[in-house]
């Protein structure tokens, strides 16, 4: 029997591994693909998840970026350098994912990839977990199994507050240029954005939308069209449609001898759609709270509970005020918000983790609504 089973090997699922691992814990990773294996993202991470972990995460990072570019409808361009001491991460996941998980293997986690759940069942004190290879017991149980997942339903997680929001990928195999430069486009698409992020050997360019409303949208076509700015046939690329599991409030993530980390946890920033650091943020505490219930505390589970209300929710609702807002009067947003001289270094500020909403949201807000009066 394992100390902890954890389901699912994304940022989530690897971290816990690795800090339960490290702290003498026995743990098992289930992964129903093959390591590594291609997951639909942009790539973008925040070089603050370096201080939560005492390795070096170069092998996984495909190009760093320092430039952060705003466009509206491809015009009216902002440009900034950040000044952050660490530019922003872009990674591959299929890389990134394995990278990590193999940091997990090298504490002594074990990882048994191609392989599925099919149902879990609690033991009096421990949970089974059934898959297509058997079944495997464990003490605790993480659930890191991503947005379209099974386990927090398996686990009686029948309401979770979520915005399931909605993206589609590409990768764009090419010569890069300018590859410390991160691109965003706000005025092609209703609720959201579009990006373009470099990778060593091509771009990942995707197109989101964070609020629900509206009219359908063409994302095929708007991707299209936006790739043919950068001298790119999106339509000859493979191109992966996936959901996002943004932040909607706070809930109850414990159950017994259980609990859900990543995007299981819907933890997604609902303004950038930012999810590695925050589902790194999770696994790690949620390797702390299995390792101080293992040793006897009864309240380690709810406290995780807590502590992700804290210290990621907190901000979040402040995320979640400025999506509402911007995305609803983006013209406005843009004009008032992101020309700002200030506003791409903010932004990539927070992205790094160097600032938090809190920090500007008030102000932002002010001007965002002092703009409608205006505008």
């Amino acid at each position: 029997m394992y100390d902890c089973i954890i389901v699912g090997a994304g940022p989530a699922g690897g971290t816990a591994a690795y800090h339960l691992a490290k702290r003498g814990r026995s743990v098992v990773v289930l992964e129903k693909e093959s390591l590594p294996r291609y997951k639909p993202c942009g790539g973008g991470v925040s070089p603050m998840i370096a201080q939560w972990f005492d390795f070096d995460f170069s092998p996984a990072i495909s190009i760093k970026v320092d430039t952060i570019r705003c466009t509206w409808k491809m015009g009216d361009p902002v440009q900034a350098k950040l000044k952050t001491p660490e530019p922003i991460w872009m990674v591959r996941r299929d890389v990134f994912d394995h990278f990590l998980v193999q940091q997990a293997q090298k504490q002594g986690a074990e990882l048994q990839d191609n392989t599925e759940v099919t149902g879990i069942e609690f033991k009096s004190d421990h949970w089974q977990v059934n898959t297509i290879n058997g079944p495997i017991t464990g003490r605790y149980l993480i659930a890191a199994d991503g947005a379209k997942g099974p386990m927090a339903r398996l686990l009686g997680f029948k309401e979770r507050k979520r915005r399931l929001a909605g993206a589609l990928e590409a990768e764009a195999p090419a010569k890069v240029e300018n590859g410390h430069i991160a691109h965003f486009e706000f005025g092609m698409v209703k609720n959201g954005y579009i990006w373009n992020f470099p990778k060593a050997d091509g771009y990942s360019i995707g197109i989101g939308a964070f609020r629900g409303g509206g009219e359908p949208q063409d994302f095929k076509g708007i991707l299209n069209e936006y790739g043919s700015v950068f001298g790119l046939n999106v339509k000859t690329c493979k191109q992966y449609g996936h959901p996002l599991c943004l932040w909607d409030g706070d809930q109850k993530l414990h159950t017994q001898n259980a609990v859900l980390a990543g995007e299981s946890a819907c933890v997604v920033d609902p303004f950038t759609a930012e999810g590695i650091r925050p589902s790194i943020f999770s696994g790690m505490k949620a390797a702390e709270a299995i390792d101080r219930a293992i040793a006897g505390n009864i309240n380690a589970l709810e406290n995780y509970t807590r502590i992700i209300s804290e210290q990621w929710g907190t901000d979040m609702a402040w995320a979640q005020k400025l999506a509402g807002v911007f995305y609803r009067i983006p013209g406005i947003g843009y004009k008032v918000g992101v020309k700002r001289p200030s506003a791409p270094e903010r932004m990539g500020q927070i992205l790094c983790g160097e600032m938090r909403y809190g920090d500007v949201a008030g102000r932002a807000l002010k001007r965002l609504s002092g703009g409608l009066m205006g505008g």
